[in-house]
């Protein structure tokens, strides 16, 4: 398994987002790694509506516009964070949501972006850290491909904006997925 590096985030970010499914997510926590395999994702995108980048830089926003493999981690609702990797080339908008891990080590509930931000310890301080770097506490692995008759696409869920666009992938028959 070798470390993502920017060139595999610098691309199109719906094909990131499924090129992402059955790739490893790791968090280092006190000493501790928590890991698991990624089984589901939703692309954003600056010309999309749903996205935070839609209506340009902004506090909230600015970090979709740095370089690929950038954490995005947001606050919503009073209570989640949920992550996201920023795509495309700097300064261009796009992001994938990371919905649902696998469990490899010690998690729980991770079907779903706050719970799995809330089992792996993914707050709001790790916005803008760099994915591509182990020393970043957060960052991805390359795992075994998946299928393309394996990947399911849906349109996205738990948005009330563009919701018929069909940019939410997952794996086929995996139980950790958040929504069927």
């Amino acid at each position: 398994m070798g470390l993502l590096d920017k060139d595999f985030y610098n691309r199109d970010t719906v094909v990131v987002a499924k090129d992402l499914l059955g790739c490893k997510l790791n968090r280092q926590v006190e000493g501790q790694v928590l890991s698991g395999i990624i089984v589901e994702t939703e692309a954003y995108t600056q010309d999309d509506p749903a996205c935070h980048a839609f209506k340009g830089k902004t506090p909230r926003s600015i970090t979709l516009f740095k370089q690929p493999g950038t954490a995005y981690v947001y606050f919503i609702y009073g209570m989640y964070h949920c992550f996201n990797i920023v795509t495309e080339p700097e300064n261009m908008a796009g992001a994938v949501l990371i919905r649902a891990v696998e469990p490899v080590s010690p998690l729980k509930n991770t079907n779903g972006p706050g719970k799995l931000c809330r089992e792996m310890n993914i707050l709001k301080e790790l916005n803008g850290a760099d994915v591509t770097d182990k020393n970043s506490g957060l960052w991805l692995e390359k795992c075994d491909d998946i299928s393309h008759k394996d990947i399911v696409t849906t349109t996205r869920i738990g948005i009330k904006t563009a919701v018929d666009y069909p940019w939410r992938f997952y794996i086929r028959d995996n139980l950790f997925v958040s929504k069927k």
